[in-house]
């Protein structure tokens, strides 16, 4: 009986060494610079995001966190790279609802896996859309948009400039039971010239690109995507209480570190960044690039991004869109 009970303890003492050992790491931590990859090129609204974040949480945990700018393939580059990383809080990447949500349905052989090549943090904010118009339409609402294209079937014309766009018209088409020809643009300069000039019907757009415009008088904004209006123009009303309830589509960024990551450190990272991001300064330079922020927990990350899996899924079979290699 000693015998067993002195396996016990040796186990016992063995295991508190070892948890003792983890939470010293996670004291410890970081003990060299962190690298934070971008799938974006840098002046993009998210390299911005990247940046403020970046500066603030090397001050936080004094050591440097350097903004590795990793663009191309639809932020395919950046996120395989940090799913292969090592697992030890040293290599992050400020995700979206692109690499995160989109890829894994846009694309034949996506070389991660969204959900579990990854370690969530926290969703940094969301980004809203505004459905705006020219300013000669004669629509006025969303319903009235709507019944103008009930009428012309295929005949109204829908802009969009990347793969979240155009997500975001298929699930308006959808949601509506309207048919609207989406229209491909390469910048959207020239889709707010079309749309001004009333050769363009309508797009999607983000809210800090469109507010400059809409304040102009060349555009109209009808709705906007979020489940509630935007504090940049709370004078729109959502797409959902046009008429459309549960309908909501955004952009979104958030931190995530490689699958495996000690617990500890990516809960010490997840304090560091939300505390940096609820700050009335953080807040302030977020809502002038259009994002308003969240600071989630790990868990509510996890489980939206595969909220957002499983929507653009449907979204994307039912809108009949071909796989890319």
């Amino acid at each position: 009986m000693m015998h067993r009970y002195g396996k016990t303890a040796t186990a016992l003492v063995l295991g508190l060494m070892f948890f003792a050992g983890v939470a010293g790491a996670a004291d410890l931590y970081p003990t060299k610079p962190i690298r934070l990859v971008l799938p974006f090129p840098p002046g993009s609204a998210t390299d911005v995001v990247a940046r403020i974040v970046a500066q603030k949480l090397g001050e936080s945990l004094k050591q440097s966190v350097v903004v590795d700018s990793r663009p191309g393939a639809n932020g395919i580059i950046a996120s395989e790279a940090v799913a292969k990383a090592a697992p030890d809080g040293y290599t992050l990447i400020l995700g979206s609802n692109g690499s995160h949500g989109i890829n894994v349905s846009l694309f034949n052989k996506l070389p991660y896996d969204p959900v579990k090549d990854f370690a969530p943090i926290t969703l940094v904010g969301q980004a809203s859309y505004f459905l705006i118009v020219g300013s000669s339409m004669p629509a006025g609402s969303v319903k009235e948009f709507i019944a103008m294209s009930k009428s012309s079937p295929g005949k109204r014309t829908l802009a969009y400039m990347a793969s979240v766009g155009q997500l975001t018209g298929e699930l308006f088409k959808m949601t509506a039971g309207i048919d609207l020809t989406s229209v491909p643009y390469k910048n959207v300069s020239g889709a707010y010239v079309d749309l001004a000039s009333g050769q363009l019907d309508a797009m999607f757009e983000t809210t800090a690109s469109s507010l400059p415009h809409v304040k102009a008088g060349r555009v109209r904004a009808l709705a906007v995507t979020s489940a509630k209006r935007s504090v940049l123009a709370p004078e729109v009303p959502t797409v959902a209480e046009s008429g459309y309830p549960g309908f909501e589509a955004t952009g979104w960024t958030a931190f995530f570190a490689p699958a495996g990551t000690p617990k500890e450190i990516t809960a010490k990272l997840h304090t560091e960044i939300v505390r940096i991001l609820q700050t009335p300064e953080v807040k302030e330079k977020m809502l002038q690039i259009g994002l308003e922020v969240v600071g989630s927990t790990p868990e509510q990350l996890e489980e939206a991004v595969k909220v957002e899996v499983a929507k653009w899924a449907r979204v994307i079979k039912a809108a009949n869109i071909p796989k890319m290699n």
